[in-house]
């Protein structure tokens, strides 16, 4: 549980900003949703819900995606289902439930580099890249990779290109967290292998990546990709399930993506 002393609703980003630097236990909030999971003492929480960042817009050939958008926004929006096949609704439509995807928010988990996030799994294949106030315009996977200074993340923008993506789960149960995620995506014969929930975070399999955007597309060669994304990426163990487990279940479930994605329109 946590604990909080006063809050604030800023009317800029600036004000935001300052806000957050003015205590080291000062805190953004998101939907809150994970932040029950553990037990923290936050002298200010700052409410960005006064900011405008809950919206999808399409200016010109991107996605623009407020940090204060729900999942459930991003379930039921229109356009997102027509695009890249479906895979962003579709990576958060088991999520718990309806009532917890109305609260949680895509700033707060992105920013949080949740290791079971499946959005993060599903942003990583797309050509997605985030916006935080300080620290400016970015690749996803390199916020994901570098650390920052305490910053806000404003918005995503995701490129509304002709990418197929496909998107796979593993879970002991519908609403669970998951076991596994992995997301699959091509664009003019450039694939991406993201996989995530391992339980680590979200990562690019480069390597695999690589050596399926340079085969035939053979049977053999889906199965030397696949092989290739557990040997390059590392994996753990928790209460969902075991090191050795999701190994098996990445190769099973990168060789479904990709034949998914050969079968997308």
């Amino acid at each position: 549980m946590f604990t909080i002393e006063q809050v604030l609703q800023p009317e800029t980003l600036e004000e935001a900003y300052q806000a957050l630097h003015g205590n080291i236990s000062n805190t953004v909030l998101g939907g809150c949703a994970f932040l029950r999971l553990g037990s923290k003492k936050i002298a200010t929480a700052i409410d960005l819900s006064e900011l405008k960042l809950d919206y999808i817009l399409e200016p010109g050939k991107e996605i623009e995606i407020g940090a204060m958008t729900t999942f459930r926004t991003v379930e039921t929006h229109p356009t997102l289902h027509q695009l890249f096949n479906g895979v962003l609704p579709k990576s958060v439509s088991n999520i718990i439930g309806v009532q917890f995807r109305n609260v949680v928010t895509v700033g707060a988990t992105v920013y949080s580099k949740y290791g079971f996030s499946d959005l993060l799994t599903a942003l990583l294949a797309l050509d997605t890249e985030v916006e935080l106030y300080k620290g400016g315009r970015l690749p996803l996977e390199e916020f994901l990779q570098k650390s920052f200074p305490k910053d806000i993340l404003t918005r995503l923008f995701i490129q509304k290109n002709a990418r197929k993506a496909s998107y796979q789960s593993m879970r002991n149960s519908l609403s669970d967290y998951p076991i596994l995620t992995i997301a699959v995506s091509e664009l003019n014969q450039r694939w991406r292998i993201v996989v995530g929930a391992r339980p680590l975070r979200a990562q690019l399999a480069s390597k695999a990546s690589e050596a399926l955007s340079n085969s035939k597309l053979t049977a053999e060669d889906i199965e030397q990709s696949a092989s290739l994304a557990v040997e390059e990426l590392s994996f753990g163990s928790n209460i969902r399930g075991s090191a050795e487990y999701r190994k098996a279940m990445c190769k099973v479930l990168v060789k479904r993506g990709i034949m998914e994605v050969l079968q997308c329109k």
